[in-house]
């Protein structure tokens, strides 16, 4: 029996979080898809039908691919706002190998082993990247999760405010409890939209002034208290459930999160790259497509985040794309009330994180941890991402840290092409982007940059 395989020499590579930037070679199984040699110099194997060699410039960087773990593909039923096809294809231009597509926004929405199966088979022949799913939580759905669960969902999404679509309605603490009762024992996580209204339940819409102003949002804090309270009794009482913060903007909730994992409780948190990136006082009048839930907040409340970012209180960085057509946005009239909250940016993450991560003494140590180890840990797909290693999938991003670029519409590969990220500047040139050892994306080739057939596969097991 003869294989395939990619042989990469890299002059700089970080293997992992706790490795430092050294020469290296890596030999992938291109038909297992599997990483099987490691070293400082590698001859072709003995077996090798074929052996294609990528020898890296010297300004180049080999990295674990990333995990995007929060990417809206909306996929059946919301296919004009984005889809597989699309999605994945920027993924993979962002030097993104794995995402993982959230429940809500596709008709219909990931809630039962029927839906999954609709949203499978929309999937098929169209993946880019690998890509895993998250289930939902909605009221009186609780008796499918364990189905779900048995079906290969890498955990739950709930929504503790109305989501915006009305077929995924949010739910209650009773109805969370239903669902927390289901995931005793398992391993997989529950996510919370971590917004509440005032009195603790989905009511309580606000006035029509405050919906029209960027400044108004339900409250994070709230919610967050409920959430630990709720991970804090399931854990004294014996029968602790995982549960996640997605997409963290209030740094007031920070000292309870810090309380919360000083307790050691199975508890963690995700923010996202526009949280990190931009500030309130910076978004003009009108700019709706700035508008995301929750919303980016002041430039002080951004270095917090940094903050809690470095030292470990939020655990991972995310896109949370959430694209929409250009009229959802409202930029005709501005009007923050009547816009779709979401912000399209699967592509950027890597360059933003990296970008503004420089200015705070971020290393690629540390990048390699918030956007490829930690997200892979936390989706149970640690066994085979997230890290350069034998036995993992053979997953890699190559790209230059210290090149710099300007976002133009032309380059942008999702679907609706208006971001906030148009016209800046970062540094970090994604060149080649590889799957269980195949190219899927290479930037050189701009008529083409994309394998002719998707190589992508759904992570169901």
């Amino acid at each position: 029996m003869t294989n395939n395989y990619l042989l990469v020499k890299a002059k700089q590579a970080i293997l992992s979080p706790q490795h430092t930037a050294a020469p290296t070679q890596v030999l992938i199984d291109r038909d297992s898809g599997k990483i099987v040699q490691i070293a400082d110099a590698i001859e072709s194997p003995k077996d090798a039908a074929s052996v294609e060699v990528l020898t890296l410039e010297d300004d180049q960087l080999l990295m674990p691919g990333l995990v995007d773990a929060h990417v809206h593909l909306n996929e059946p039923g919301r296919t004009e706002w984005e889809g597989f096809e699309t999605g994945t294809k920027a993924a993979a231009a962002g030097g993104i190998t794995t995402v993982i597509d959230m429940p809500l926004n596709a008709i219909p929405p990931t809630t039962t082993p029927e839906n999954l199966d609709t949203k499978l088979t929309a999937a098929d022949g169209q993946l880019h990247v690998d890509v895993g799913f998250w289930g939902g939580v909605i009221p009186d759905n609780s008796q499918h999760l364990p189905e779900l669960l048995r079906r290969g969902v890498r955990g739950f999404k709930c929504f503790l405010i109305e989501s915006g679509v009305d077929e995924f309605p949010c739910v209650n603490e009773a109805e969370v409890r239903l669902a927390m009762d289901q995931m005793i024992g398992s391993d997989k996580v529950l996510l919370f939209h971590a917004e509440m209204d005032c009195g603790g339940d989905c009511g309580g819409a606000p006035k029509k002034e405050q919906k029209d102003s960027l400044d108004y949002h339900p409250l994070e804090t709230t919610a967050i208290d409920m959430i630990i309270r709720l991970t804090r009794e399931y854990h004294q009482k014996g029968t602790p459930v995982n549960t996640h913060i997605v997409h963290l903007s209030a740094a007031d909730a920070l000292p309870a999160i810090r309380q919360a994992k000083a307790e050691k409780l199975p508890l963690t948190v995700e923010t996202c790259f526009h949280y990190l990136n931009f500030t309130s006082e910076a978004i003009e009048d009108g700019a709706t497509h700035f508008k995301c839930c929750p919303p980016i907040r002041e430039a002080i409340n951004r270095e917090a985040l940094w903050a809690a970012l470095l030292d470990g209180s939020i655990d991972y960085v995310v896109s949370d794309h959430s694209p929409c057509t250009a009229q959802l946005k409202k930029l005709e009239t501005g009007h923050f009330g009547e816009a779709w909250g979401g912000i399209a940016s699967v592509q950027f993450g890597l360059h933003v994180l990296w970008t503004e991560g420089r200015k705070r003494g971020v290393t690629l140590q540390q990048l390699t941890h918030w956007l490829s180890k930690v997200p892979a840990e936390r989706t149970q797909l640690h066994d085979r991402k997230g890290e350069i290693k034998v036995g993992n999938d053979g997953d890699l991003v190559i790209w230059r840290p210290e090149a710099s670029w300007k976002v133009d519409v032309k380059d942008i590969h999702f679907k609706n092409k208006l971001s906030p990220y148009v016209g800046t500047t970062f540094y970090g040139a994604v060149d080649r982007t590889v799957v269980r050892g195949h190219t899927v994306f290479e930037r050189t080739q701009q008529e083409s940059p994309f394998a002719p057939t998707p190589l992508g596969r759904t992570l169901l097991q």
